[in-house]
């Protein structure tokens, strides 16, 4: 019996020992409370270029249109002769011959004004494009009572983070420390 009790007083104060370690020691994780995406905007100038179809006057040979005013002429001439006899026939065929040359020299210009051609043209114009990227992650954590910041290339793989001598172990993540309370 006595064999039993030392047996059992030497297990108890081992179980002590190794409590009173793991209270010296600290805590073996670290509880992650939040976990939040940083992200930047980005802005890229990018050319965005569309064909248009753009319509031209061709060049004008004629700009006093006298093709069309003389032809105008002769025919308005042609047909007031036609119209009266002596005096009024002469003042007729004046008289038509002026109208048909004002006739002739607008429908002259109604068909160079008319006369067009379409080409395609590029237009080009620089947009800005954006989108956001992911540039590393806030991780809010508390350790031994007290809530603290960490900024992490990844986010942490679970919600506890390993501590060793009161220091947040992680492998490979670049950490800028912050701190709340």
């Amino acid at each position: 019996m006595l064999t039993g009790i030392a047996i059992g007083g030497a297990a108890a104060l081992s179980l002590g020992a190794v409590a009173g370690y793991q209270a010296l020691k600290g805590p073996e994780y670290a509880e992650v409370l939040q976990v939040v995406a940083v992200k930047e905007t980005i802005k890229t100038p990018e050319k965005v270029c569309h064909d248009i179809q753009v319509t031209h006057k061709r060049a004008v040979k004629d700009e006093n249109r006298i093709a069309g005013t003389v032809v105008g002429g002769l025919l308005g001439g042609v047909l007031g002769n036609q119209v009266g006899g002596g005096n009024g026939k002469k003042l007729a065929t004046v008289a038509g011959a002026a109208g048909g040359a004002y006739a002739g020299n607008q429908v002259q210009k109604n068909m160079q004004d008319g006369d067009t051609y379409t080409s395609t043209k590029q237009r080009c114009v620089t947009e800005t494009k954006s989108h956001e990227k992911t540039v590393g992650y806030d991780v809010q954590y508390r350790l031994d009572g007290k809530t603290a910041m960490i900024r992490m290339d990844a986010p942490p793989a679970s919600d506890r983070i390993p501590v060793k001598d009161g220091q947040l172990q992680l492998a490979n993540a670049a950490v800028t420390p912050k701190f709340a309370n």
